[in-house]
């Protein structure tokens, strides 16, 4: 079982200057939401953006502890636009 802080935690050593919005969807610790609002997905595509915090969780992932992972990606510029509406 993993915690939210560290699902954070293992995305900001990839992405240290992402803003990170971890939810326990079950209160299992192994199905997790998660926002990520990074400039480094400037000019990448969303399955990019994807695969970089997927890479950031290969590990929990592999070992299954976190079983499922609902992900949504952002640029700075994006998120204000979200933020906007």
């Amino acid at each position: 079982m993993i915690n939210p802080q560290q699902v954070e935690a293992m995305i900001k050593a990839e992405l240290p200057d992402a803003q990170i919005q971890v939810q326990d969807l079950t209160g299992g610790g192994d199905h997790y939401q998660v926002t990520v609002v990074s400039s480094q997905f400037a000019d990448k595509g969303l399955v990019q953006q994807h695969q970089l915090v997927y890479g950031a969780l290969r590990q929990a992932m592999s070992t299954e502890a976190i079983h499922a992972l609902a992900l949504k990606t952002y640029t700075p510029a994006a998120w204000e636009a979200v933020a906007a509406s």
